[in-house]
């Protein structure tokens, strides 16, 4: 069964995660996506555990299944030309550039806009052109800094130290508010018949993922109190010790606490005035978290989990990264697919989450080489044998043949 975009030729100008992990959505939802990469190849090919060749490392094959790889120099004439082509009966484009590196090729929206007018065209970078930080180029890295995640690690941990999470927020987040708006405005183009440009910025696009619960006092202005939700920066907000491992524990609501407290046989916590509301226990976090750690301590895990399966208390096991291959909940929903693919192996492959009665997501094409589908791609533009055989020698392109 075909995916929800089926039909829809999406044409992607990026590297790293943020614009790969997008695309890569919108394939695994039945969009024909061709990744257009310079002869360098998409810097990600070279990070990572590697099996046959070096541009097919791990975090390459973790964001770039269900596209097919032409190498394009849009330096040459020639490139752009071929860009041009590819973009003229394309649904979508996407690109990760700054703007001035656009404005540069000549590959901008007005430029793209005069060959197909119905174009959606979307440019997601790390901030708005709108503002002084504009033509900056960013990661991950830089963009949780500037964003407050970095400093809000610093609060939570209270040793004033800045700190990065250990994955790529805010490449990962922005990537689904690519998807999110690429299709909104091809339901609006459905309605209107028209295209459009759209900014998909990191840095803005973070800064509302952060402040939606983070916001706190200064929703209101004048400011009733500083940013930051207490709970969530509690010194102690942490899986709970238990006598031989961990657990996660949350028991957030009243009917949550009554629950729990009957569990671990202390009715005193509730109708204790620290703890009998919940907006109490949010301004004694502390003394709470103290408590439970007390009681989950004396209890092992097995314990634990007996005794809360069935409640209506949210608990859930600890697990590692290593751990999430064997969990049993992702057995059971398919959500680990093992691939072969012809030059690299068995890989293993996440699913995708989007579970669509009629339109399913699935895993049509594994990553492809570089240059993998350049001939293929060029001649579906137009382009004739002989003159696909002149820009692989002239560089403009490349195929594996090639390559190796």
């Amino acid at each position: 069964m075909p995916g929800p975009l089926d039909g829809i030729k999406v044409v992607e100008f990026t590297s790293v995660v943020l614009g790969p992990w997008a695309c890569q959505i919108l394939g695994d939802m039945g969009a024909d996506v061709i990744k257009v990469e310079p002869p360098t190849g998409d810097t990600n090919r070279n990070l990572g555990p590697y099996r046959e060749t070096g541009n097919m490392c791990a975090l390459y094959l973790s964001c770039n299944r269900n596209k097919r790889s032409i190498v394009l120099d849009l330096k040459s004439d020639k490139g752009k030309e071929a860009a041009f082509k590819l973009v003229a009966d394309a649904d979508v484009m996407v690109h990760n550039f700054r703007p001035s590196a656009m404005d540069k090729l000549g590959l901008n929206y007005d430029a793209i806009k005069a060959v197909n007018p119905n174009i959606i065209y979307c440019a997601t970078y790390g901030f708005s052109r709108k503002g002084r930080y504009g033509n900056r180029g960013a990661l991950d890295d830089g963009i949780q800094a500037v964003s407050g995640i970095s400093m809000l690690m610093a609060r939570a941990i209270g040793d004033g130290q800045p700190r990065y999470l250990p994955t790529v927020i805010a490449d990962k987040t922005t990537g689904m508010a690519v998807v999110n708006a690429v299709c909104a405005a091809l339901f609006s183009r459905e309605r209107t018949g028209k295209g459009q440009a759209i900014e998909v910025p990191m840095f803005e696009q973070t800064v509302s993922f952060l402040m939606a619960e983070h916001q706190w006092g200064q929703t209101f202005e004048p400011a009733m109190g500083t940013a930051g939700y207490a709970r969530l920066l509690a010194d102690n907000r942490m899986p709970y010790k238990t006598k031989d491992g961990h657990i996660s524990l949350l028991p957030y609501w009243d009917n949550h606490w009554k629950t729990f407290c009957g569990i671990i046989d202390r009715p005193d916590m509730i109708t204790d005035p620290r703890f009998d509301r919940m907006k109490h226990r949010l301004v004694n976090i502390n003394d709470m978290h103290a408590e439970i750690s007390a009681e989950l301590a004396k209890r092992t895990t097995k314990e634990l989990i007996s005794a809360l399966e069935g409640t209506n208390v949210p608990f859930m096991v600890v697990n590692s990264l290593d751990d999430l291959i064997d969990d049993p909940h992702l057995a059971e929903s398919g959500f680990w697919q093992i691939h072969d693919h012809p030059t690299e192996g068995k890989l293993r492959m996440a699913s995708s989450p989007y579970n669509f009665s009629e339109t399913p997501a699935s895993i049509r094409r594994l990553p492809p080489h570089l240059g993998e589908h350049s001939a293929e791609v060029l001649a579906e533009a137009g382009y004739s044998t002989s003159e696909i055989e002149t820009m692989i020698a002239d560089g403009v392109t490349r195929t594996p043949e090639k390559e190796h």
